[in-house]
């Protein structure tokens, strides 16, 4: 991987560190480590700054996100929190730097080591594919602090792992550990600790190979799936499809099969 250019090194953060190849993949990395990656409105301000730079650039057609080996995030800020009050929690700002999160449109990798927990694993949530490592440990711990999950963890926790495993996490503040998310279905890979950024950036090269535009269709598609009834779910998959039919790309994929040829996806 090499320093990130263009758009993204306006976007440098110390608190998000960014890295991309030439294969269009983007790595970033949360880089807080004396508070474990704890989600700072600064932090988050700072990765949601680098989406949109990452948005703005045609290149890059897949993201890796990362902590260290230790942590991926602890969650929020207590200590913003305990100064602020709800305030903290309420902030315009950092609502706004979850939403861009939530609504960005390529794929992002998690490779999780470490802990997960609280806004930490709401985060890993928003991820569209996730790879843990064997010392990774999830968890929805806020209500050892009197209150409960807050950025999405009541609703997109039990809709990924059911309703058991998801009120034993948020009830009991426990953590579960990789297994047992894999088992779950949080998580799509269990692998060594050591490997697992290299594993997610192997699969973000092979994503970055596809069609970009197919590719962001098919993710808008299924995260529809969470929120439209089947019958609307599906005449927004058709009518993705239908569009999928007026790119180039769409042209050049079945040239390419039927020319038995590797096809060059130009993202339009």
């Amino acid at each position: 991987m090499s320093k990130a250019k263009g758009g993204l090194v306006r976007t440098q953060s110390d608190l998000v560190r960014c890295s991309i190849d030439t294969q269009g993949v983007l790595l970033l990395e949360l880089n807080r480590p004396e508070k474990l990656n704890a989600l700072s409105k600064l932090l988050l301000k700072s990765l949601q700054v680098l989406l949109k730079a990452a948005c703005d650039e045609p290149e890059i057609r897949c993201l890796v996100l990362t902590g260290s080996q230790k942590a991926f995030s602890v969650g929020a800020d207590i200590h913003d929190m305990a100064q602020r009050g709800v305030a903290s929690y309420l902030d315009p700002d950092r609502l706004e730097s979850w939403r861009a999160i939530e609504t960005f449109p390529k794929p992002i990798i998690a490779a999780i080591n470490g802990y997960a927990i609280g806004a930490g694993c709401e985060l890993a949530m928003l991820c569209d594919i996730l790879i843990a490592g064997e010392n990774a440990k999830f968890g929805q711990g806020e209500i050892a602090i009197g209150s409960i999950p807050g950025d999405g963890g009541t609703q997109r926790l039990p809709r990924f792992v059911g309703k058991s495993v998801a009120m034993q996490m948020i009830l009991t503040g426990q953590l579960m550990d990789a297994s047992q998310m894999l088992q779950a279905r949080l998580v799509s890979e269990v692998i060594p600790s050591e490997k697992t950024v290299e594993r997610a950036l192997e699969l973000a090269r092979h994503i970055a190979t596809l069609p970009p535009l197919a590719i962001q269709m098919a993710k808008a598609a299924v995260l529809a799936s969470f929120q439209l009834p089947l019958a609307e779910g599906l005449a927004h998959e058709r009518a993705l499809v239908e569009k999928s039919f007026l790119t180039e790309d769409r042209a050049e994929g079945l040239a390419a099969f039927l020319e038995k040829r590797k096809p060059k996806f130009t993202g339009r």
